[in-house]
């Protein structure tokens, strides 16, 4: 299984975890997505996943992706 973990922007509130959780899970491959909001860090678990894709359902959920997060 691959793992991102995305430093995302714009998230300040439950809504805003729920909104990119929903997304996120609809991209193709993905089979878990976690928001933690104090660092805003998103990590996505999957057997095959496609950055592009993930990165524009973020967007699509109305936050930016501000880089990779690292170990």
């Amino acid at each position: 299984m691959t793992e991102i973990r995305y430093i995302v922007t714009g998230m300040s509130c439950g809504h805003c975890v729920a909104s990119i959780t929903e997304e996120v899970s609809e991209v193709s491959g993905v089979s878990e997505v976690s928001v933690d909001l104090p660092s805003n860090e998103v990590t996505v678990r999957g057997a095959t996943l496609d950055d592009e894709r993930v990165r524009a359902a973020i967007a699509e959920a109305g936050y930016g992706v501000a880089g990779l997060a690292t170990a």
